[in-house]
């Protein structure tokens, strides 16, 4: 399947984006471990908590979370501290994605894991045991999933966790959204220094919990309205995005700050927040992304097409997401005609080198819904943008196309 694109004249748009990936899939691990009765509300439906709602619910012993590598993560911790012997699998792409240093950090607490495959990749077979361990180290730059993945499972250990995190600690943000739904659910969790992270024992309580919408999500509509704002004459352009709030859990929320550099401007309101262009872009963009990693592809792409040269740092998790992001973004930037370089497995930059583009460019996903949601807005700038295997938001996005129609864009599937 592909879909040819097409941009609409104007934008007049309310979209009620997606419940967060992010927060969903916690309060699901915190909710279990809570033995909670009344599930949390406004649940993602997106892929990734589809499995993780199916494995918790349903306990079978053979658990395939297919490319959800949050569920992966989350759901290997949780599976050590509960009764039963289950495997853990997924895709071809999730058995190459590296596994090692979490199940060693379980491993170190006491839980019982073995590879049923690839040494050091899914599957898994996972037997739950009473974990007697209590303090851990931890590289700082590893996935903040793994971190997570260990902290909520920490406050159901007899003797609590004490998480030591040495050298650089990447995403920030994303463990401190844990620590803090951890808190909504009960638990006593928090920094005990600039590298130290104590949970105390104790488990959760049942919560009533409602999940807020996805800042990830409302990055895409951020680069929308950053790249019509190219088009010259009066803008009539309206877009309000439903559910987003200015005091966010969600570290990705620092978006709309660095959009403001490239001339989009956000404006709280009842029920969410609505965009509007303020200004012209920035002449280039420098930015440290380790805390809003999953922004870079966004990021990247709109700063391309609007000409602004950038160097973007702290991108070193982006090789083990569900592509090699760094590799991904270069071969399909060229295809419409911008040279992007990498430096160190951690750094994308570009000067503005051109090279000659494609006369009608199909972008190639990689399974990997960011890939499909960041390059579909080029056709506000390129005569005409291909994305194939669309189907791949439904990651994290399901509504994505039906969204863009409503906003105007013109959606036409085609056979590749």
């Amino acid at each position: 399947m592909q879909y040819k694109v097409s941009a609409p004249a104007t934008l007049d748009a309310g979209i009620q984006l997606p419940a967060s990936k992010s927060i969903s899939n916690r309060a699901l691990i915190l909710h279990s471990l809570a033995h909670g009765k009344t599930l949390p509300c406004n649940l993602s439906d997106c892929d990734d908590t589809k499995v993780m709602i199916r494995a918790l619910d349903r306990n079978p012993e053979h658990i395939d979370i297919l490319a959800a590598g949050t569920a992966m993560r989350f759901l290997t911790a949780y599976l050590s501290v509960i009764p039963g012997c289950r495997i853990i699998t997924g895709t071809q792409r999730m058995q190459q994605r590296p596994i090692r240093i979490l199940v060693d950090a379980l491993r170190a607490l006491g839980a019982q894991i073995e590879y049923a495959g690839n040494e050091g990749f899914p599957p898994l077979r996972i037997t739950g045991t009473a974990l007697k361990g209590e303090d851990i180290s931890l590289a700082g730059n590893v996935s903040s999933q793994y971190i997570s993945a260990l902290l909520m499972i920490g406050a159901v250990l007899p003797n609590g966790l004490r998480l030591h995190l040495t050298g650089d600690i990447i995403s920030r943000p994303y463990i401190n959204l844990t620590l803090q739904l951890m808190r909504d659910f009960g638990a006593q969790a928090d920094w005990s220094a600039t590298d130290s992270i104590l949970v105390r024992p104790g488990g959760y309580r049942d919560t009533a919990f409602t999940v807020e919408s996805d800042w990830s999500a409302a990055s895409y509509w951020y680069q929308i309205m950053a790249l019509k704002g190219m088009k010259k004459g009066k803008s009539e352009d309206n877009v309000e995005l439903l559910g987003l709030f200015p005091h966010s859990y969600q570290g990705d929320s620092r978006g709309a700050e660095v959009f403001a550099r490239l001339g989009v401007h956000t404006e709280y309101t009842n029920r969410g927040v609505r965009l509007t262009r303020h200004g012209t872009p920035v002449t280039r963009l420098d930015e440290d992304m380790v805390d809003i990693p999953d922004l870079a592809q966004t990021f990247v792409v709109t700063c391309c097409l609007l000409e602004v040269p950038f160097r973007f740092t702290g991108l070193q998790s982006l090789k083990i997401k569900e592509t090699d992001r760094i590799a991904a973004l270069i071969t399909e930037l060229r295809k419409l005609g911008y040279v992007v370089h990498s430096e160190q497995d951690s750094i994308l930059w570009w000067d503005g080198e051109r090279c000659p583009a494609e006369e009608s460019p199909v972008i190639a996903t990689y399974e990997d819904h960011r890939m499909a949601m960041a390059f579909a807005p080029a056709c506000l700038v390129v005569p005409e943008i291909r994305i194939n295997e669309p189907q791949v938001v439904s990651k994290s996005y399901p509504g994505y196309w039906e969204d863009l129609k409503k906003a105007g864009f013109k959606i036409c599937p085609l056979q590749n």
